[in-house]
């Protein structure tokens, strides 16, 4: 008799989402391993360069009434949500580190208005500043870590971003657990606490989901 693999999903899917896990046969938990507060955000000045690398701060923006004329982002959703938002999009990467590079190479006399989190990584404003190009960063929301005890080893972990990863790991153990991350950012952070992981091959909640079951259907 096999088995079903059971996997914990560090944020909770959507209707479809849950479809992919649930049409392929693998159970599934799920819980937000970190809240999201967005902030109120009031800025008079039309913004020329934006940067965003989380939909979250889009969400923000979009909903604060700022005035923006052009974006540089990270992540095929994200650029989404800009463009259904009315907004240009510019330029797309993979990750921020990706997205900087872009930037130093092709727009150094711009300047720039990064909007972002309270945790936002240091790759994107590092690689700007070494270059001597004007950034303004403006925090728009928070990340809020939730530190949930869960008393069970799954055979699969999804996470979906490095927050969600310290989140976890601040009350729970990977152990023997295959971990499934969004992008290399956040399997850089799992990598503190397993070798046991597969990254995504596009930045999306669907991809990574798309992974389990692929690795998971060759072992049923």
């Amino acid at each position: 008799m096999k088995v079903e693999p059971t996997i914990l999903s560090t944020k909770k899917l959507s209707y479809s989402q849950k479809e992919l896990l649930l049409n392929s046969g693998i159970g599934f938990v799920e819980y937000d391993a970190i809240e999201i507060e967005f902030l109120n955000v009031t800025i008079d000045q039309l913004i020329q360069n934006a940067i965003f690398t989380s939909k979250n701060a889009v969400k923000v923006m979009l909903n604060s009434g700022v005035a923006i004329q052009r974006c540089f982002c990270v992540g095929d959703n994200t650029k989404k949500l800009l463009q259904q938002g009315g907004i240009e999009v510019i330029e797309t990467a993979h990750n921020a580190k990706d997205l900087a590079e872009i930037i130093v190479k092709n727009y150094q006399q711009e300047k720039f208005h990064f909007f972002c989190g309270n945790l936002r990584r240091d790759e994107l404003p590092s690689i700007l500043s070494q270059n001597k190009i004007s950034l303004e960063e403006i925090v728009v929301y928070k990340t809020l870590k939730k530190s949930t005890k869960i008393d069970r080893v799954f055979d699969g972990i999804l996470f979906f971003s490095p927050s969600g990863v310290e989140s976890y790991t601040s009350t729970n153990e990977i152990k023997e657990s295959m971990v499934f991350c969004i992008g290399s950012t956040t399997a850089s952070d799992a990598k503190a606490h397993t070798d046991n992981i597969i990254i995504a091959n596009k930045p999306t909640v669907e991809n990574v989901i798309v992974q389990a079951v692929k690795y998971f259907d060759k072992r049923i």
